[in-house]
């Protein structure tokens, strides 16, 4: 799939970095009620949103950023002129937050072959001076719904927020998030504990080294970690299905109203 928009793989300006490849081990760990552990290797992608990586034609369906798989709204934004930087300073403004067009970086999956499914995409929003801003955290559920969390975390990356959307059925949507996101370097470290009555319900972590996406470095990557949105979603499902079998209650999953999305 084409990007959105196009820009240089490697920019000349300084400000302007190359994109990277994360080579990343992911763990889920379930500590209430039913502890139950899996962890499963992936690669993840860190753009500048105005300066998404042009590929060659033949590695485009291995490496899609659609504004619809974001937060510029579902199906009906497949035609929408909007950028992903135009959504999500739109959603930012919504939030009284204005950049002034200084850098963003998202850290995500990318479509490949026409499937994408980030449980957490993050974004760090610069100011023009380079100063971090905020982060926002973007959580998807298995059920195509979408909850954008806006963070201002402190200097080693700590943010605490309020649980505001339902992501697994067997936890309600209460208690908050503890999250650790500092920005990736050489390493990108990232951990996000669910605490329920002042207890780690369930964690999450992502770890992993960074290379230069080059088409070379992106097509061993590819080799690798064959398929990785598919597999990612699959084995979350297979993950739930496991729970269920072990009879751990369903919670009911309350309606949900978008908080953004292409009119």
């Amino acid at each position: 799939m084409p990007n959105e928009h196009s820009g240089p793989a490697v920019r000349s300006a300084a400000d302007r970095p190359m994109a990277a490849l994360y080579d990343v081990t992911i763990t889920h760990t379930r500590r209430e009620t039913l502890h139950r552990s899996f962890r499963h290797r992936s690669y993840l992608w860190l753009v500048d949103l105005d300066a998404l990586p042009a590929l060659p034609w033949w590695l485009r369906p291995f490496a899609g950023f659609a504004v619809r798989d974001h937060l510029g709204g579902g199906p009906a934004a497949r035609n929408s002129p909007l950028s992903l930087r135009d959504a999500l300073d739109r959603w930012l403004a919504a939030r009284g937050v204005d950049l002034h067009g200084g850098r963003v970086l998202m850290l995500a999956q990318a479509r490949v072959l026409g499937h994408v499914f980030n449980p957490l995409t993050v974004y760090w929003c610069h100011r023009p001076d380079g100063a971090l801003a905020c982060v926002v955290a973007e959580v998807h559920n298995t059920y195509g719904e979408r909850h954008c969390y806006l963070l201002h975390p402190d200097a080693a990356g700590r943010a605490r927020t309020a649980k505001e959307f339902y992501v697994s059925p067997f936890l309600p949507v209460d208690g908050a998030y503890d999250m650790v996101l500092p920005e990736p370097g050489e390493r990108v470290r990232i951990a996000v504990t669910l605490r329920r009555e002042g207890a780690p319900a369930l964690s999450a972590t992502v770890v992993g080294t960074r290379s230069p996406a080059t088409s070379a470095a992106m097509i061993r990557m590819l080799l690798r970690r064959p398929l990785a949105p598919q597999r990612t979603s699959v084995l979350i499902r297979r993950h739930g299905i496991a729970l269920w079998l072990r009879r751990l209650p369903v919670m009911p999953r309350p309606p949900h109203t978008p908080q953004e999305g292409l009119r």
